[in-house]
């Protein structure tokens, strides 16, 4: 199977851009908050983009990918430890970033952003490794 993570790439290097600027803004400005929500938004994109990559990978693994599009987000990651997509300690700050990722559907204040950010810095370094993971493995070997 050919997977395609350009896409992915692309995502993680915007939300890194989106950091960037967001720690250049004064923190009570309007660009603190715009770049902010940026951040958030490209988080959950990131987050969202690597769930359905890691479903597409998995069902190289398996005769019945319909039982791919049944797991859950969580048992998505599992598997791809169980083909040594991820490691277990991969899957835990995963499991981490997917829990971060429902409370921000759910809390709309401050407070929810500022724990993203909190994150964000582990979240991309795992991103990237995935990606690479997954570009050497199953997809277009070219950066």
């Amino acid at each position: 199977m050919n997977i395609n993570t350009e896409r992915y790439a692309r995502c993680i290097r915007t939300l890194e851009a989106s950091l960037t600027q967001l720690e250049k803004a004064e923190p009570e400005s309007i660009e603190y908050e715009i770049f902010r929500n940026a951040v958030v938004k490209g988080f959950e994109l990131t987050l969202e983009t690597t769930g359905k990559l890691l479903r597409k990978a998995l069902k190289s693994y398996t005769g019945r990918p319909r039982d791919v599009d049944a797991l859950t987000y969580k048992d998505v990651l599992r598997h791809a430890a169980k083909h040594d997509l991820l490691s277990t300690d991969e899957v835990e700050r995963w499991f981490a970033y997917r829990d971060n990722r429902n409370n921000t559907a759910h809390d709309y204040g401050v407070g929810f952003a500022e724990d993203t950010l909190k994150l964000l810095p582990g979240f991309i370094n795992d991103a990237r490794k995935l990606e690479s993971t997954l570009r050497e493995r199953l997809g277009n070997a070219k950066a």
